[in-house]
């Protein structure tokens, strides 16, 4: 019996397959993302079936395209078998593609199950129109058709599985092409299909002779295929839209979770070392104050400070010292047990919290502990450097019993460690409360000091070994306070310098020794060359020899009358950097003379280049010319020929007796300066002793060196 194609429903069938394999791969991508149970078989159910209707329509299209020169129908019963058979399908396809991993053997197995479910569909749904006689088959197209099935379920499932990653790059595009490929593999099954279906001429179509129950031909069958087309584009097109905002949803939840996650790790975590931040630190210690209270247990609190690292930060720049602070907190990590905390307050302090400590002891074997680790170094931007801490150790209960002052007391032992050497640990004694405040009123006192003139200016004169005549003068800082009086500089220097307020300090210390030689000139003294010693603060400050230069400048000084002081350790730190600053100095007009030459760790190289006017040995070895006999005089002698064959003044400190006197004298000791010759003196009375010595002796230089 001869048979025809509407090929407008043939292409409407084709659009069908392709959009339902769209929407299948869309479905793969969005289950597989399904982490909660429920969710992934709702996804699964769905989606079967989405695209059972979409696989069914297109079968059930094709169907309505084709027309034998008889009037055609479809039971409705056997019809609704075949879609059950599509939705039973799906859900297999989907559950297999969706899997986390597929096998060989599983997709070629699943592809099989699937093409004959496929072609089990067709078959039932060309039953459903129930020919008197019944349909035969051509062997070899219904093989075919057979064969086009599972190769084609086969393919369908390996491509869906490996685009259901929706993070792929142009999945769109990809998916595309992958849903128009199996569109044409499921359409070509299903006319290979109906080309194998042979009609006896004569026969009838039994739905519509013998049944109400079925769908006729002719103008129902137009009705029924825009139905059908409208029903199943409708029943696709909301399942990728629901996919979709589902898809957009789970985003916005991830991003959202993913916010959230980083607003709790910015509120507990330290950006820059991972560590714990104050406000966790403050939690977890509160809660082991609870647990050891009620235990009857201590705990310790290790605070740490980094020694040196504002050299290091002024010197190598902020991003180096962010590198040595996430070095440091690494290893600091390495120091510790499971059950304990490691923070960072901010800057270079950092804090343990070590739980469950069975004695004090504990506590001091985890800060040797840590100080050991710290000796073997730390690597900070590919440079191999040590860092050492100061560690102060507080322990509950008997330090305190609150987390402010348990920090508190830890920071006051961690300050003690400071003064007695660095690089240590002590653990906190009642005193350093008294001593930490102390060392609060100075730096407030050094705070106040210039504007309510608690600073004073003392001068020790320096002396020719060959005259006697004074050679200058080196100035001295004072600090004379309403309730300490007046402290040495070593009660207050190295709070300063800590603090940073030694910077704005030494420049006031350059202002005020201006003016004071100028009173000196006005005075009708001769020109006085005065020393001012450098701190290691200042050397690391960009604008040092500007802001002097401006100084000497605004105060009508002129530059030869400064000499500026930087001991040798110092100048050693970073050479290189020691040695743009000095010829900066040089450039400018100043001179440069090396303090407490010997104790440091100096190059002769590096001594060469630096081309400073002057060396001044520490009292150390002054004092070795009588305590060490032929040794220190040796070792003085030396030093001065060093100097010397390097075009260098030499200055002795410290000169305290007649026979270092004449020991440095024959040694041809440039200048001298000690107690033995002149205590530092007020302005006024180095202004009366310049008096004394041009009433001595009027000849002497109206310029000192």
């Amino acid at each position: 019996m001869p048979s025809s194609y509407n090929l407008a429903l043939v292409a409407l069938s084709i659009a069908v397959a392709t959009l339902a394999s769209y929407t299948a791969l869309d479905l793969a991508g969005r289950i597989t993302l399904q982490a909660v149970a429920r969710q992934r078989r709702a996804w699964l159910a769905g989606g079967a079936a989405a695209m059972g209707v979409g696989i069914w329509s297109m079968h059930f299209i094709g169907m309505l395209a084709f027309s034998l020169p008889i009037p055609l129908g479809y039971d409705l019963g056997i019809t609704g078998a075949s879609l059950a058979i599509a939705f039973v399908v799906s859900y297999f396809a989907l559950a297999v593609v969706t899997r986390r991993t597929l096998t060989r053997p599983r997709l070629v197995a699943g592809g099989v199950l699937m093409g004959i479910g496929i072609a089990g569909m067709h078959y039932t749904g060309m039953a459903a129109m129930r020919m008197e006689p019944g349909i035969r088959y051509r062997p070899l197209l219904f093989a075919a058709s057979l064969a086009i099935a599972i190769v084609a379920s086969i393919a369908a499932l390996w491509i869906a599985h490996m685009l259901r990653d929706s993070g792929l790059r142009r999945i769109i595009v990809k998916r595309t092409g992958a849903a128009a490929i199996m569109g044409l593999a499921i359409t070509g099954m299903h006319y290979t299909g109906m080309a194998a279906a042979d009609f006896a001429p004569g026969a009838i179509c039994g739905a519509v002779q013998g049944s109400s129950a079925s769908v006729a031909d002719g103008q129902n069958v137009q009705w029924l295929a825009a139905t059908v087309i409208l029903f199943t584009f409708a029943i696709l097109l909301v399942t990728l839209l629901l996919s979709r905002f589902d898809a957009r949803a789970t985003l916005l939840v991830g991003s959202v979770a993913t916010l959230n996650n980083q607003i709790v790790r910015l509120a507990t975590y330290d950006t820059l070392t991972g560590l714990l931040n104050r406000s966790s630190l403050t939690e977890r210690i509160e809660r082991a104050i609870d647990v050891c209270r009620a235990r009857n247990t201590l705990f310790a609190i290790l605070f740490m400070d980094l020694d040196g690292f504002k050299t290091i930060n002024d010197s190598l720049g902020h991003a180096f010292g962010d590198e040595v602070l996430k070095a440091f907190a690494q290893q600091l990590l390495q120091c510790v047990r499971a059950a304990d905390s490691v923070a960072r307050l901010g800057g270079d302090e950092f804090v343990i919290l070590a739980e469950d400590l069975r004695s004090a002891q504990d506590a001091a074997q985890m800060a040797d502990s840590v100080l050991a680790r710290m000796r073997e170094g730390i690597v900070a931007d590919g440079q191999a450097l040590q860092v050492m801490p100061s560690i102060g150790v507080a322990l509950f209960p008997q330090d305190g019993d609150s987390v402010d002052t348990l920090l508190k007391d830890a920071d006051a032992a961690m300050y003690e460690a400071k003064r007695e050497g660095r690089g240590t640990w002590r653990f906190f004694e009642a005193r350093m409360n008294e001593a930490a405040l102390r060392t609060l009123k100075i730096q407030r006192a050094l705070h106040e000091g210039m504007g309510k003139g608690y600073f004073a200016l003392h001068f020790q004169p320096k002396f020719r070994s060959d005259t006697g005549e004074v050679a200058g003068a080196e100035a001295l800082l004072r600090l004379d306070h309403p309730e300490f009086g007046q402290l040495a500089p070593v009660d207050f220097i190295p709070i300063a310098e800590r603090s940073g307020q030694i910077v704005q300090i030494g420049y006031w210390v350059v202002r005020e020794t201006c003016r004071q030689i100028r009173r000196w000139q006005a005075a009708g003294l001769p020109l006085m060359k005065v020393a001012v010693n450098l701190s290691p603060r200042q050397l690391t400050q960009a604008e040092l020899v500007p802001t002097i230069l401006d100084i000497v400048k605004a105060e009508q000084i002129a530059c030869a009358q400064l000499m500026f002081e930087i001991t040798e350790s110092v100048a050693m730190q970073d050479a290189p950097k020691t040695i743009a600053t000095i010829h900066q100095f040089q450039q400018a007009g100043f001179q440069i003379s090396i303090d407490d030459f010997g104790t440091g760790y100096s190059s002769l190289a590096y001594l060469q280049r630096f081309r400073v006017k002057q060396l001044k040995i520490d009292r150390f070895f002054t004092n070795g010319l009588d305590q060490n006999g032929k040794e220190g005089t040796a070792i003085v002698s030396a030093i001065i020929a060093l100097a010397h064959s390097l075009e260098m003044d030499v200055v002795a400190e410290g000169v305290e007796t007649e026979s270092q006197y004449d020991k440095l004298k024959d040694m041809r000791c440039d200048e001298m300066q000690g107690f033995l010759l002149g205590r530092p003196l007020t302005a006024d009375a180095f202004g009366a002793l310049m008096h004394q010595q041009m009433r001595t002796n009027p000849g002497a230089s109206a310029l000192m060196n």
